[in-house]
């Protein structure tokens, strides 16, 4: 029995999917997270899944930040975007952040088994729609995703509520820790990401966004504060 965790915000959206995976796989022990925090938990609790098939918009995420989490602290875990954008440079993007497959929601149920029994077997399964005219992703963008991949699981959920506008009160009262551990993790934040304060932080993070906005990064780089 293959062990699939599904990360989507929606309940029945998790459902439909959960009984598509029985058709496409047969027996499938279905772990579910509906945000971030969920996501977290069940991939440090089942550690020997299978693979997981993520939604790209989850509470507590930033663009493609989940899936830049899970392949920085679960390298070893298959990780397939389930995403209702067609849009092929987000496809692309995805596939370049480390996404073992990129599977429309609208996907049959044929198509959905091709894809995960590609991964399964430890492939790539790249989606139709990507040719060699889709243009590969910047290496900025790459190279922040390394960045935040350097984070621990705790500066990652501080950098999210950063990046969601939350003062450090706000999030030392969320995680249940001092407001001086709040600013020891920010110091540790900016030194990893190269940035000199929490503005800077969270415009290098929406270089991650789905849509990514055009901000100019250059020049973010600092010591920190």
């Amino acid at each position: 029995m293959q062990t699939v965790i599904v990360a989507d915000d929606h309940p029945l959206f998790r459902e439909a999917l959960g009984l598509a995976l029985e058709k496409a796989l047969g027996g499938v022990d279905l772990i579910e997270a509906g945000n971030m925090a969920e996501l977290e938990q069940v991939s440090q609790e089942h550690v020997q899944a299978d693979l997981v098939l993520l939604d790209l918009h989850m509470p507590g995420v930033q663009g493609f930040s989940a899936l830049i989490y899970l392949r920085a602290h679960h390298p070893e875990l298959p990780v397939c975007v389930i995403s209702a954008n067609d849009n092929a440079v987000v496809m692309q993007r995805a596939m370049d952040h480390g996404a073992a497959a990129f599977i429309h929601k609208s996907a049959s149920v044929g198509e959905i088994r091709e894809a995960l029994q590609c991964v399964l077997a430890g492939d790539i399964w790249y989606p139709p729609e990507l040719d060699s005219t889709t243009a590969g992703t910047a290496g900025e963008e790459l190279d922040i995703a390394e960045r935040i991949g350097e984070l621990t699981p705790q500066q990652f959920r501080v950098l999210m509520m950063v990046a969601e506008g939350l003062l450090n009160k706000q999030i030392a009262w969320e995680l249940d820790i001092s407001e001086a551990t709040v600013k020891a993790h920010m110091t540790a934040i900016f030194r990893k990401l190269g940035v000199s304060n929490r503005t800077h932080a969270v415009l290098l993070t929406q270089r991650l966004a789905v849509e990514a906005p055009d901000h100019d990064t250059r020049g973010l780089r600092g010591p920190a504060d």
